[in-house]
Formats: structure tokens, sequence, C-alpha cells
């Protein structure tokens, strides 16, 4: 559809005066709060132990939630799109629970559930096993926010790229994991990689249902989110300012990676949705 230039410019710049806004002034007082005293204020930040146990916890965490969603997001995804069953429909719409749900509401339900008064709580603790106010429990509350993210790159590419080269890999004798592995993950490899950014961005920034699941123990279950919030609330916005642009930064980094990665890639160039695979002949090798 035709549009005039002046339609496209203003359509440009609501764009951008949006995400300045919205994204961009925020994030530059954040990284102003965290230079004001130039070095100093990281340095300071880092000599603390308790911020450095919760940028430890927070990277434990994230790394977990990644590995798992990771693994579990491309198994539904074949599910989904590879085979048909009954209640399809019903998982389908499950799967995106995470985003409609409060995370408050998430810590809450698993402290229902796993804490000392719930349905496993007890059990888990006689047998020294302890969820709720500990690691275990924000892995499992920053996994469920995290669920969708994986799993809605992944089913995409899946439909588009159809189960043509796998059907032949399997007639030549080729196994299931031979079939995956030389033709359906590289197909799907930057979606599973787009995925795993996106799960990584938000497992570093989960606030709600893990304030809820932890109990916010300083030196025990403190996030990097937590930790922000509670020195800003205690007037020690240098240390909340240095801690928030470190995890932004990472975050921000791993997109970036990731887009001149892709952008690197001839095959990625070529064809976005369908990158270049393996022989189906090869599979069979």
């Amino acid at each position: 559809m035709d549009s005039s230039p002046w339609v496209r410019r203003t359509l440009r710049a609501v764009v951008v005066v949006y995400l300045v806004m919205l994204v961009g002034w925020p994030l530059t007082l954040v990284v102003r709060g965290a230079f004001a005293d130039g070095l100093e204020t990281l340095r300071t930040a880092l000599s603390d132990p308790s911020v450095v146990f919760a940028l430890q916890l927070t990277a434990s965490v994230a790394v977990q939630v990644v590995v798992i969603n990771t693994l579990f997001g491309v198994g539904i995804s074949l599910l989904l799109v590879r085979y048909d069953f009954p209640g399809k429909a019903l998982l389908n719409a499950l799967l995106d629970l995470p985003l409609s749900v409060s995370p408050i509401v998430v810590g809450l339900s698993l402290i229902l559930v796993y804490g000392q008064d719930g349905l496993f709580g007890p059990a888990l603790e006689d047998a020294g096993f302890q969820v709720v106010f500990a690691p275990p429990g924000i892995v499992m509350a920053t996994a469920f926010v995290c669920l969708p993210l994986v799993i809605r790159e992944v089913v995409p590419v899946l439909t588009e790229i159809g189960t043509d080269e796998e059907l032949a890999a399997t007639s030549l004798g080729a196994t299931w994991w031979q079939t995956f592995r030389r033709i359906t993950l590289p197909a799907i490899r930057w979606a599973v990689v787009y995925g795993v950014v996106l799960t990584l961005a938000r497992a570093l920034g989960e606030f709600g249902a893990v304030k809820v699941v932890s109990g916010n123990f300083e030196g025990r279950t403190q996030t990097s989110t937590l930790l922000v919030e509670q020195r800003y609330q205690d007037f020690e916005q240098g240390t909340a300012y240095a801690v928030a642009f470190l995890l932004a930064s990472v975050s921000v980094a791993c997109i970036v990676a990731v887009t001149f990665l892709r952008s690197d890639t001839p095959s990625a160039v070529a064809s976005p949705a369908r990158p270049r695979t393996t022989h189906p002949a090869k599979a069979a090798s």
C-alpha cells in the first residue's frame, strides 16, 4: 500500500518518540546514575558481598531456566507441530498462561503447593528438600514465567519447514536422533537461539514471582532484581543503579550479539524462515 512521504515520516516519528520515552530515556537515566561518580559506583557495588551473591544467584537461576525451558520448549514444539492428539488445542492454550497470569499469582500458587502447609511441601521438607524460600522455588517460578518464549519462536519455524526432509531421511534409514540432529535442529537453530536469548533476558529481570516465592532473604534468596528494589528503597541509589545497569547490559549484549551473528550467516540472510539444512540422504549415514 502506497502512502505519502509525510505519512511515513509521521509514523516513523511517532515510533521513535514512543521508544525513546518508553525505553531510551529510562535506560539513559539508569546509565547516568550508575556512572555519576565514574567507575567508583560499580567498584563499590561489586565489592559488596550481598551484591556479589545476588548476581551469582541470578546467573545460576538464569542458566538453569534457560536449559530447562530450551529442552522442554523444543520437545513441546515438536509435539504440537508433528503430532495430533486429544487435548492438543487445550495444551496449546495453556502454554500461553504465563503471559496472561500475574507473576504474583504464580509465586502465591507455588507457595500453596510447595510451602509448609502446601500439598507437597511437608513431604519434600521431611525428605530434606526445600522449595519455597529456597533457590529451587526461584528456579520454578522463573521457569514458569519464561515457559512460552522458546516454544513461540520454534513452533512457526517447524510449521514452515514441513516434514518432507524428515520423512526422506527416515525412509533412507535414519534414526529419530539422526534426523533431529542433522535436519530438524539446523532448520530451527536460529529460532532456538532467539528463544534462548529472550528466556535469558526474562529470567534475569524476573521480579514478581521471585519476590513472593523467595522470601527475599539477603545473602540467601535475594536475586539481583530484589536487591535493586531494596537498595533503592534504602536510599542506596548508586548500588541500585549499578546492578540495574549490569542486568540491562547483559540482556542488550545478548540481543545485539545474536543479531550480528545471524546477519553474518549466509543461510539466515537468504532464508530466515528456513535455514540451510543437511541433505536428507546424509542423515542415514
